[in-house]
Formats: structure tokens, sequence, C-alpha cells
């Protein structure tokens, strides 16, 4: 058995395999984070196996820490993998700069089944210039395809550098069929003869990932519509190797608005920015996934899906040609009603970091604010700028007092707070339903609506006109002396407005 016999021989049949191969340069991106989410889903709902592969033969753009935050992303999310790096399989290695020596024998089969030459081209002979329908476009005429075998041997011996470059037919049409797309016939004409492997010996994205999608038994490729033009020269190479043709699933892009697609250099939010902003990762998942795909039949109408539930409810033929817009909107909404239902631990588990970095008084029970906070709280970053009152009563103005649907003034403000001091002075049980009990009869003594007696203690206890909870519950939380500080503070801003 020989050596592509013996390769061949590894790769496993019968069932459903996916991957995903990311590149280690930097943070995983929305798009990036969508494919990943679909090529898993894709395999988990029909029975298959999700492979995670690191592409790093791009040495120029590798980042160092970029793989460990590949595996930190992808746990965090759910998206378990069958085979990877960490995990072995198979088919490994699963990094592909370890692959390097494979894509050389591979390339050097193209060239002996003549679908690959040597190009031994510099810079300027490669970037000659063609005139289409008025563009100009840079395009390799494909000179050194056409050395013969005497003349490749020549430059050979004098040591001259090359790459290997892919033999594109001149004449006729290349159709592949895409999941999504339908069937999309080139004319071979408009395809150049692309390079399979660097100068350095490392090959290039789109060789790289021919060979190691066959040599993994990918059944179904999963990549942003941007790759559609490349996909008739990867037709190409599975037909000149004789291989099987795995399903393409190519997915429209994420846009920032109507124009322009998502970029993380135009500030663009990554999956890990979303979190650092505060938001759930449940929440995430479930808004990418619905980035450019929606559920058929009676889960048409349904937008809150667990994994679990996305698994069941996911078929490729829901994924829309469109593209989809990132409306952070629609993700703070989204990411609400998952705080919402969370559990009071669970909740108060997430919210904890962000509660103790402003109150630092220990008489102030942080899980009785997280209660306050969580059903009026959109992403977990909203908590230090609702509940910094807690810890400092800010300087305001005496005009947050004036409520016209409470309908208090300056006036029946300070008569309200001069009644409530002695009020709240007598009480000895300071619980909020006590206080309250206390408050509202107040209101009742003094013939008023309950909101003229609350509104002003609330602005009293807070300094704000938004606060995570009523007056009373404020009341509880800050305890019986600050709160009637504060009270009596509310008191003197008043007698000098």
């Amino acid at each position: 058995m020989d050596f592509f016999e013996e390769m061949e021989s590894r790769i496993p049949k019968g069932k459903v395999r996916t991957r995903f191969a990311p590149s280690p340069t930097g943070y995983m991106h929305v798009g990036n984070l969508r494919t990943a989410l679909y090529t898993w889903l894709i395999a988990r709902s029909q029975g298959g196996t999700f492979i995670l592969r690191i592409e790093d033969t791009d040495q120029v753009r590798f980042v160092d820490g970029a793989t460990d935050l590949i595996y930190k992303t992808m746990e965090e999310c759910g998206l378990d993998h069958d085979e990877g790096p960490d995990v072995g399989g198979p088919t490994g290695p699963y990094i592909q700069s370890q692959r390097r020596d494979l894509y050389g024998k591979y390339a050097e089969l193209l060239i002996q089944k003549g679908h690959a030459y040597r190009c031994f081209c510099n810079k300027e002979d490669v970037e000659e210039t063609e005139v289409s329908e008025g563009v100009a476009i840079h395009k390799y005429d494909g000179r050194c395809s056409r050395l013969s075998p005497e003349e490749v041997q020549a430059k050979l011996d004098a040591g001259m550098p090359y790459v290997i470059r892919q033999k594109i037919p001149r004449e006729g049409t290349t159709t592949f069929h895409d999941a999504i797309f339908g069937e999309i016939t080139v004319e071979n004409s408009t395809l150049d003869d692309q390079v399979l492997i660097k100068r350095d010996g490392l090959p290039t994205y789109n060789f790289a990932n021919v060979v190691d999608d066959h040599l993994m038994g990918i059944t179904h490729v999963v990549r942003g519509s941007e790759y559609l033009s490349s996909a008739p020269k990867y037709n190409l190479l599975y037909q000149a190797f004789g291989w099987d043709i795995p399903t393409y699933v190519h997915c429209s892009p994420v846009m920032r608005d109507a124009q322009h697609k998502m970029s993380k250099r135009h500030g663009d939010p990554s999956y890990e920015d979303l979190i650092n902003q505060g938001f759930l990762t449940p929440a995430v998942l479930n808004y990418v996934a619905l980035l450019g795909w929606s559920p058929k039949g009676e889960l048409a109408e349904q937008e809150f899906f667990t994994l679990d539930q996305l698994v069941k409810a996911f078929s490729i033929s829901g994924i829309s040609k469109s593209p989809a817009v990132f409306d952070i909107q629609k993700l703070t909404w989204m990411n609400s009603e998952y705080m919402k239902n969370l559990s009071s631990e669970d909740f108060y588990r997430k919210a904890e970091p962000y509660l103790k970095s402003v109150i630092t008084n220990p008489e102030i029970d942080c899980k009785a604010v997280a209660a306050l906070v969580q059903p009026r709280c959109e992403i977990l970053t909203d908590i230090p700028g609702r509940i910094d009152f807690l810890e400092k009563l800010p300087e305001y103005s005496p005009q947050l007092y004036v409520h016209k649907k409470s309908k208090t003034t300056l006036e029946n403000a300070l008569e309200s707070l001069r009644a409530v001091v002695p009020v709240l002075e007598a009480l000895e049980d300071w619980t909020n339903d006590q206080i309250y009990s206390a408050l509202t009869n107040l209101a009742a003594a003094l013939g008023v609506k309950n909101s003229v007696v609350l509104w002003p203690v609330r602005v009293a206890v807070s300094g704000k006109d938004s606060t995570p909870g009523g007056a009373t519950e404020l009341c509880e939380i800050l305890g019986k002396k600050e709160s009637l500080c504060r009270i009596q503070k509310g008191v003197a801003l008043l007698e000098q407005a």
C-alpha cells in the first residue's frame, strides 16, 4: 500500500462529518461564531461528527494566545468537538502546520496528473494586467505552465525558487452546487491559476482546505459566501484528484447595516467583546443562530431556543440567501429576557462581580440588590450605573422631586419628607412591608395619593429619577440609619430650593 492509498484508508465513511476550521488570528467575530454554530448544528442534528481544525499556515497573521481563545470560546458556547488537536482522532493531526509535508506530496501528485505546475515567476511577472470589459484586473497568464520538462529541470538545477500553481483549463465551464445558492456555472477563462504551495513550502488556505477536508472525510463545508468565487477552483481540485465533492453551504455575510459587513477594524464587536459588554453566552448564541437562519413549520414564530432545541429545529434549508443585519438593540432585548429567566442564584453568580465593583459597604445585602436589579437589567454592565447611589448619595437637583405623573411639586415633596421622618424614626420592624405600610398610612392621613409620599422618599434616598426598586425597597436595603440620614438631607435641599 503506497502513501496515498494509506491516507485514503484512514478516511471515515458513512456518516455526516463537519469541521470548524478557524485561524488563530485574534478574537472570534460574530460571523465566525455563526459558522461554528451552523457547522456544529449540522453534525449534531444528523448524528454526525464535529471536528475542530486549527488553520495556522498564515504565520504572518498568527496571534499568540488566539488558539487558547478558540478553545475557550467553543467550550463557553457548548460547541463540543469529537475530534481536534486536544482530543485527537483518526484523521489527525488537526493543526495545519503539523501537516506541512502532507500538502507537498499532494501538490506533487497534482503535477504528475497534469493539473498543477511549478511557477518560477517573480512578483512583477505575476502582476500582469488584463482588461476585461473596460476593467483592469491582475491575472497571471500561466506562462510557466507552458515550460517544457527540460526547461523546468534547468530552473530547478539552478536553484530558482518557485511556487506550485493549479492548472486551470483555459476552455469550457465549471459548475458547482451549493446548498443555499443552488447551481452556479462559471467560465474557466475567468479563473486564475491560484497558488497551492508557497515558496516557503507552506500551503495556501485554498489548497490546504481541500486536502484536509477530503482526508478528514468532511461531508459538509460551511463557510462565508465570499468564498463562492473560489468554489469552482475547489471543484476542479476535487475532480483532478478524483475525490468526492462535499456539500457546500455558503452563508451570506453578517452586516453592520445594509451596505457594510461587520468588521473588527470598524469597531464591530467580537464574541469576546459582547461577553465583556455584559451579554450572556446563551443569548448571544440564540441571536447568532437567527442571523440568517429561521426555523420551519410550527416553530416558525419561535425566537428563543436552547442549544438542544436548536439541534432539533435546525435544517440547512432554513438558511437564507439574504445578508443578515446585526442589530445590537434586538440582541439587548433578547439578553434582557434571558436575564429575567435566570434563577436568582444564577443571576447573582453572574452579577456579583458587577455588584461588588460598586458596593463596599458590608451592611448592604448584595443578594437583595441583585433581586431588585434582575427584572430591570438588560446587560450585566448596566448594573454598576444603576446601583452606584447605594454606596454614596450623588449630588442631585431639587427638580427631581417635581414629577408630573406622581403629582409632586417642590412644596408638597418637602411637606411629605418632613412628615416621613418621625414616622420612620418610630418604626421598629425595618422591612419593606412595614416601611410600605407606614408610608401609605401616612399618605392616607395627609389626604394625598401614595405617590406624593413615595416619590419624594425614592428621590431622597437615591438622588436619581430612575432606580432598580421603589422607595420602600431601597430603604430596606440601605437600612434605617442611612435612609433617615438621606431623607433629612432631602429636607434640607428642598428648604433651600
